[in-house]
């Protein structure tokens, strides 16, 4: 039984849950320690990440054979998966599932720091273009390509159904108002972008897509890319979905937008797809597709789902924060898309 350094953050429960899945591994561990939605397991030589999960045993199997499959191509930078005693490549326990993979010692990148961005960019690039080799035929994932507009669609009617909530309310806060004031700008934003989605070449790019089954990471933002010793690792696999490479990259601009250091500033995003092209070069057509992606207001919309669907339990000053801080960027976010059009239109 392995007692954990830090038990505060345990329950007994939790400890014994661990303990159970450990056995199944022929590894001595000697402390666990937790780690955002996984656990860091010291061993008597290497640590190993453990990671749960509720559902999706094809996960673990998906992210063993695309990194054996980056590997063959020479790309060493994700974290190899670890098989159990049983030779399989997850435990059950608790109506859990468990897998490991190898520690990547390091510290999540600091996308504050705009080398460090770069850096992460050319990383993206390097694990898009690698996955162009990979056969993807024998990956149980989704397919989201020829999927976005439906997005757009949902979302702003979403948008028009919160605009409804704050409506009927006899009585708003000071969220309500500021929300119910925004939300039509917010969903001519939403339009514009669609706009631009239907008259791109998303629907001819989504069928050569198809054809190659490109990969995406879906999750490639700073907890899933660990820098060590001046180099950069992209982990967690769980949410690789077949679909444009701009998806990836684009989501990635739009959440770096969001952050006070960058502030919809167009010659940082420029940079960013300069980088990322000097690997994985993008057509004019790629680029239109993924201005839409970049000024759908997904934050907005976000936050009115948490507010009026999920009635999370945030205070006031955070909602309030949080809303505000997405008002005041909208013009910026408007010169955003003119620079990037003149930038498109210039290639």
């Amino acid at each position: 039984m392995v007692e954990v350094s830090n038990n505060k953050e345990f329950s007994a429960k939790e400890v014994a849950m661990i303990n159970k899945v450990m056995s199944k591994y022929n590894i001595k561990v000697i402390d666990i320690i937790k780690a955002r939605s996984a656990y860091k397991i010291i061993t008597d030589k290497e640590p190993i990440c453990l990671k749960r999960m509720r559902h999706g045993k094809y996960k673990a199997a998906n992210g063993c054979y695309l990194v054996e499959q980056l590997n063959n191509q020479g790309f060493h930078l994700a974290a190899n998966y670890i098989r159990n005693s049983d030779g399989t490549l997850y435990v059950k326990a608790n109506n859990l599932l468990f897998y490991a993979t190898e520690w990547i010692n390091g510290e999540e990148c600091n996308l504050s720091d705009f080398k460090e961005v770069i850096e992460c960019t050319k990383l993206l690039a390097e694990f898009h273009r690698v996955t162009d080799e990979v056969n993807t035929e024998k990956l149980k994932i989704r397919n989201n390509l020829k999927n976005w507009p439906k997005v757009f669609n949902d979302n702003l009617r979403d948008l028009e159904k919160y605009k409804k909530i704050i409506e009927r309310k006899k009585i708003k806060n000071e969220f309500d108002s500021a929300y119910l004031s925004n939300v039509d700008e917010f969903i001519h934003q939403g339009l514009i972008a669609l706009k631009l989605l239907n008259s791109s070449e998303y629907y001819k790019l989504s069928k050569e897509a198809n054809e190659r089954k490109t990969l995406c990471h879906d999750s490639f933002y700073y907890q899933n890319i660990i820098k060590k010793e001046n180099k950069y690792y992209i982990i967690d696999l769980d949410s690789i979905i077949i679909d444009l490479h701009v998806n990836d990259l684009g989501k990635f601009i739009r959440r770096l937008m969001h952050k006070s250091e960058y502030k919809w500033d167009f010659n940082k995003a420029k940079k960013i797809i300069e980088a990322y092209m000097t690997v994985n070069p993008l057509t004019k057509n790629e680029l239109e597709v993924m201005l839409a992606l970049i000024i759908f207001p997904h934050k907005f919309w976000k936050l009115g789902r948490k507010r009026y669907v999920k009635y999370k339990s945030w205070t006031e000053d955070r909602y309030r924060s949080k809303l505000n801080r997405l008002i005041r960027y909208t013009e910026l976010q408007q010169q955003f898309l003119q620079d990037y059009i003149e930038f498109v239109d210039n290639i």
